[in-house]
């Protein structure tokens, strides 16, 4: 299984939108900017999180997107689904064909039913990660108060 640049810069752009909407919509101009990705390429991204009802649009000025739900609503799964991002670990892409046997018909391979179960896994794995996961794993990770040591008594916490 590959998971190609399309789910990893959709699952980008929307932790960095979930980061950011608590300020009003959040303009791809500003993702692309932050997360140095394609506004182009965005624009494609976002049109399909839209018309899949993960996103919502605010026209006019001061516009830009928000979360169509709650960021704990949103699963990873979701948003690699909404753009089209195939996770299929068969060689046959989950038909059961894999092997041609021929006018009698076609056969699956012996190791069919092993990368079907791992498509099952890693989808419900991505079920059970929400945009809300991540973005408080982020936060936790990088946004932490820092505790710098002042002379021998005074401590400053910086956030």
């Amino acid at each position: 299984m590959r998971l190609t640049t399309k789910g990893r810069f959709a699952v980008t752009a929307m932790i960095d939108l979930a980061q950011n909407q608590d300020k009003g919509p959040v303009t791809l101009a500003g993702i692309s900017e932050r997360q140095s990705i394609s506004l182009a390429y965005l624009e494609q991204l976002f049109s399909k999180l839209r018309r899949n009802h993960v996103v919502k649009s605010v026209r006019g000025p001061g516009g830009g997107y928000v979360l169509s739900r709650s960021a704990d609503d949103v699963s990873i799964a979701n948003i690699v689904f909404a753009v089209n991002e195939p996770l299929d670990t068969t060689r046959c892409g989950g038909s059961g064909n894999c092997q041609n046997a021929g006018p009698a018909g076609q056969v699956e391979c012996i190791t069919h039913n092993l990368w079907a179960s791992l498509n099952e896994k890693i989808v419900d794995y991505l079920q059970s990660v929400s945009l809300q996961n991540l973005v408080d794993h982020h936060r936790e990770k990088y946004e932490q108060p820092i505790t710098m040591h002042v002379g021998k008594t005074a401590e400053i916490e910086v956030k």
